[in-house]
């Protein structure tokens, strides 16, 4: 009788236990003696014959779950019946089909029935496991075919073997962090550093622009004439008080009083960040006292020289050379924000200074019908769509920035 035969008429007849092992051979009771690695019958899906081991092995395993039948087979150093064979070697060792074609018993030597003794299980004998009564009960279906998908990564993943933990590399022998603290700080003080030099260069850039305006149309350091000693129509205009920004950082005037949208309080915020805070909640945010100046940049920007502009929302404070270095206001609508100003009327105001009217889109045009006599830039806002508020900031810079060059070019 062959193996694969003696394997399948044990397991029908529910006399497993009666299979032990002896060495490198089982032994079926007193009728049968094969060696472990011997080749049966059974022909896999991917070609191979399972041997006997394997075999004896699966059938008293079976009802355990395919990746826990695959672990404890590795443990062993079994070869593991694969997947797909699973159901139809079961179905066959059990008797549930009389044939498969998965059996190929002319592939295989036929032994010669040895006779032994049945042996007394002692430490030289191994008994194999009993097979449970229910065993036709079980794997009665065939698999679907996601539990196989399932089954595959299993088993891939028990195949898996952890070479390193998150504590296992962030130990380095010989190394410690040190070095990447240090790293870290020296790019953020160059950073910070670089950030220095480029507002530098802003006024740098600002005054040799203006500098070389003034070569352009014939203006000496020392005498404000050309060569030939003619002061000339151009010169002329550019030696006028407030005719040209003046020497320091550029001025954006706001309004102090809470009606007005923008204020010193909130102004940081809109033009650098692009975001619209009411001054109402920056003033719960903010800490300590109100600020007498703030400085602002157009940090949305790929320009690599950036201007910085001082904020201030006292012009009473102002000195008389300072309103040469006043660009921008933000106004309020009222005339009596430009009481005590150097100039005498709107004209003259908002022909040396650029002005701006910040309004809610769906403000009535009432609070506008004053403004509008002014030469100012209206700039209007969503009251909710703070992701618009961008829009409107980078429309402030375009036209402030229009207008500097403007005034550096009169």
């Amino acid at each position: 009788m062959d193996p694969l035969s003696a394997v399948r008429d044990y397991t029908i007849r529910n006399e497993l236990d009666r299979i032990v092992r002896y060495n490198d051979e089982f032994r079926f009771g007193s009728d049968y003696s094969f060696p472990c690695s011997i080749e049966t019958g059974y022909r896999s899906k991917q070609g191979n014959l399972y041997t006997l081991e394997t075999l004896l092995f699966f059938i008293n395993n079976h009802q355990l779950k395919h990746i826990e039948y695959i672990q404890k087979a590795r443990t062993q150093g079994i070869t593991a019946v694969t997947l797909p064979d699973r159901k139809p070697l079961l179905d066959y060792l059990t008797g549930k089909v009389s044939s498969s074609d998965s059996v190929q018993l002319n592939d295989v030597v036929n032994l010669n029935p040895q006779k032994f003794p049945d042996l007394p299980l002692n430490s030289s004998i191994i008994a194999s496991e009993t097979f449970p009564p229910n065993f036709s009960e079980q794997n009665s279906t065939q698999l679907p075919e996601h539990e196989v998908v399932e089954f595959t990564a299993a088993m891939v993943t028990s195949m898996e073997r952890p070479l390193k933990d998150r504590e296992s590399l962030l130990e380095c022998k010989q190394r410690d962090f040190y070095s990447v603290l240090v790293a870290s700080t020296k790019r953020e003080e160059e950073r910070q550093r670089v950030e220095s030099q480029q507002r530098k260069d802003g006024l740098v850039a600002k005054n040799r622009l203006m500098g070389s305006e003034e070569t352009r149309y014939g203006v000496d350091e020392s005498m404000n004439y050309d060569n030939s000693m003619t002061p000339k129509p151009k010169m002329m205009h550019l030696m006028m008080k407030g005719s040209k920004i003046g020497e320091g950082v550029p001025i954006i005037l706001v309004p102090s009083a809470f009606q007005t949208l923008i204020t010193i309080y909130n102004v940081k915020e809109f033009l650098e960040d692009g975001f619209f805070i009411p001054t109402d909640v920056k003033v719960k945010q903010m800490k300590g006292a109100k600020p007498d100046c703030v400085t602002v940049q157009k940090k949305f920007s790929r320009d690599r020289v950036v201007t910085a502009y001082e904020v201030r929302d006292k012009p009473s404070g102002l000195k008389p050379e300072d309103w040469d270095r006043v660009v921008a206001v933000f106004v309020l609508g009222k005339e009596w924000q430009f009481k005590d100003w150097p100039f005498k009327d709107h004209v003259e105001i908002f022909n040396k200074i650029l002005g701006f009217f910040m309004r809610f889109e769906d403000d009535s045009l009432e609070s506008a019908k004053t403004v509008k006599q002014w030469n100012v830039k209206i700039i209007s806002i969503s009251k909710n769509k703070r992701h618009q508020d961008r829009t409107a900031a980078l429309d402030v810079w375009e036209k402030l920035e229009d207008f500097v060059r403007s005034r550096s070019h009169s």
